[in-house]
């Protein structure tokens, strides 16, 4: 799986993991912030963001500051998961 089809595939995880009925992966841009005033993601999202790349990558973050690094928008998400998936 190429660099684009994994964004696509992570904000259709990500639409459908937290039930954002709203939004679409168009309205996800890559260098979004998900918290915040980006997306609006709150602490409870980023528990389940942490589920999900377990979940569908293999990927266990045990650390919630490692977890903060990783957790910043589509980019630095894709980029942990190429280098660290086990699924």
């Amino acid at each position: 799986m190429g660099t684009q089809e994994l964004k696509q595939d992570l904000k259709e995880k990500i639409i459908e993991f937290l039930n954002l009925i709203d939004v679409k992966p168009e309205d996800i841009k890559d260098d979004q912030p998900l918290f915040g005033e980006g997306l609006g993601l709150d602490s409870i999202d980023s528990i389940e963001l942490i589920v999900l790349l377990d979940r569908f990558y293999g990927i266990k973050i045990k650390d919630p500051k490692e977890g903060r690094k990783i957790l910043v928008d589509i980019n630095t998400m894709v980029g942990f998961i190429e280098k660290n998936r086990t699924l």
